[in-house]
């Protein structure tokens, strides 16, 4: 049942809209809420005129509780704009701060964003659910609250393929064609996407109330961090040392896999770094085709702050903003409290060379932990020979998991992606000499290298694609072509060679753009 209501108790409403009845299995709860009201503004999503259901996440709604997967497309297209509020469901817009680029801002928070509250799992826990493009918020700054269409549907294709690659990450479960245009220099078509995350708490939220010096409520999203996402630090003496230092191994394996992957964030300001260690927010985001170390795609990034090679850095830098919001956490005593954190710090640069060794060494097809330094000495010939002749990052090792122990035709397609065909011989007899300390056989060792070598990934000139075709013609079948390859990047698929291919000359994305 759907009703129209003006006032409902103990909500605060900016605007009368639609409650949405569902069956008592679905219901959603909001712990965020307890936190109190310095926490976010209670705020309801604006309506859109016309809107239009794209594409439902029918696989990922089976993982809840309540028969969500079974609802009708009206239904699905009410509740996913943002027309229509599940009444158990209280909207709210999260505050936070965040380091952009390097610069301070000490209130950022959700400006076209409204957390709808937690959705129980099957399997156990809960996972938060999110619109995105949903209306103005106190924390808009300006802006309309809304997102183009282009954004919505990059974030859907790139989040889903991040997640089938194995990548931490948030996930979408809709996207939603408003009906409306927004203002993006020129008009375009709009569009609203539902996404999930095991938390939207950033380095940022913490930064929020270190900036205040808000301590009690620092503790208490502390607190609701530990209880939330990591119950296993949630009790000892030492919990805030024991929740930063799972916080930055996290990151350090997340950052490692998106390096072996050629994926660049674009933006990893503090307000974009998760506190769960998933992926969040794909504003200019992109994967490699031509490797090179200091690739930038993000139209903002005119200094390559965010470069591929600097995520690492990145990463820890964000980190450290982190350890001085906790700072007053750790011990009364400041000196001891950076003392704790430097330490934690420190093991950030082992706890990211392991992980991306151990990723490298899969994607090279060896499994014996022989020599770390000669491996990654293996692993570094490789990708610097890959940067010399600008190699597509994502072919060089497919091609590389199809080869044999001994040189054979097969050769052939992974030598023509370099320009320097000696050199790169030179490092298959390494690497074929490697492979004389594995016990495993080409079938076997080829299995476990496809199992981590993407055949397809979502290439920038495809998503540009998928875009223009949607915003210019309304045309959303290359979307869902596209999202129908990118469910089984591992596997080839007859006929979809297009899709494996770097772009031509005149179809190179230069520079991608938030949205905003």
């Amino acid at each position: 049942m759907i009703r129209m209501v003006e006032h409902v108790a103990n909500r605060q409403v900016d605007c009368a809209f639609n409650l949405l009845v569902l069956p008592p299995t679905m219901i959603f709860t909001n712990r965020y809420l307890e936190l109190g009201e310095e926490f976010y503004q209670q705020t309801s999503p604006q309506p859109v005129a016309q809107p239009s259901l794209i594409i439902f996440n029918h696989e990922l709604a089976k993982e809840f509780a309540g028969s969500l997967s079974t609802f009708d497309e009206h239904m699905l297209t009410q509740m996913f704009s943002g027309n229509q509020v599940h009444e158990s469901s209280v909207p709210l817009a999260m505050a936070y701060a965040g380091h952009q680029f390097g610069h301070f801002n000490p209130q950022l928070g959700d400006g076209r964003a409204i957390y709808l509250g937690e959705l129980t799992r099957l399997e156990g826990g809960s996972m938060d659910v999110q619109l995105k493009g949903s209306g103005r918020t106190r924390f808009s700054r300006g802006g309309d609250g809304r997102s183009a269409l282009g954004p919505v549907l990059r974030e859907y294709l790139l989040s889903e393929a991040m997640h089938k690659l194995g990548v931490p990450t948030t996930r979408a479960l809709a996207a939603v064609s408003s009906g409306e245009q927004v203002w993006r220099e020129q008009k375009i078509p709009g569009g609203v996407i539902t996404r999930i995350a095991s938390s939207f708490i950033r380095v940022g939220t913490f930064q929020y109330f270190a900036a205040q010096q808000d301590l009690d409520s620092l503790q208490k999203l502390a607190d609701y961090v530990l209880e939330c996402n990591y119950p296993e630090h949630s009790n000892g003496e030492d919990k805030y040392l024991a929740l930063f230092k799972a916080v930055v191994t996290r990151q350090a394996q997340l950052i490692a896999k998106w390096m072996c992957l050629g994926f660049i964030h674009g933006v990893m300001n503090t307000d974009n770094m998760s506190i769960a260690g998933e992926t969040i927010d794909y504003g200019p985001c992109a994967f490699m085709d031509y490797f090179r170390y200091d690739q930038v795609y993000s139209f903002i990034d005119k200094r390559g702050r965010y470069a591929y090679q600097e995520q690492p850095s990145i990463g820890l830098w964000n980190l450290t903003r982190l350890a001085e919001a906790l700072l007053p956490l750790f011990n009364e005593d400041v000196d001891v409290a950076v003392e704790q954190a430097t330490s934690i710090l420190k093991g950030f640069a082992p706890h990211y060379d392991a992980a991306w060794l151990i990723n490298m060494r899969s994607k090279l097809g060896l499994t014996a932990s022989v020599n770390d330094a000669e491996d990654k000495s293996l692993v570094e010939g490789l990708l610097n020979t890959m940067a010399e002749s600008e190699a597509d990052f994502t072919l060089a090792f497919h091609h590389l998991s199809q080869m044999d122990a001994s040189a054979n035709e097969k050769d052939e397609s992974f030598h023509g992606l370099f320009s320097n065909s000696e050199k790169i011989k030179d490092w298959l007899r390494q690497w074929r000499k490697r492979l004389e300390l594995e016990t495993q056989t080409d079938t076997e060792r080829q299995a476990q290298m496809g199992a981590i070598n993407p055949v397809y990934i979502p290439r920038n000139h495809q998503i540009e694609k998928v875009i223009r075709a949607a915003e210019d013609n309304n045309n959303f079948e290359p979307f869902h072509e596209l999202h129908t390859v990118l469910e089984n990047p591992f596997t080839y698929q007859q006929g979809k060679d297009t899709y494996m291919q770097p772009p031509k000359p005149g179809e190179v994305v230069v520079n991608t753009f938030c949205g905003t």
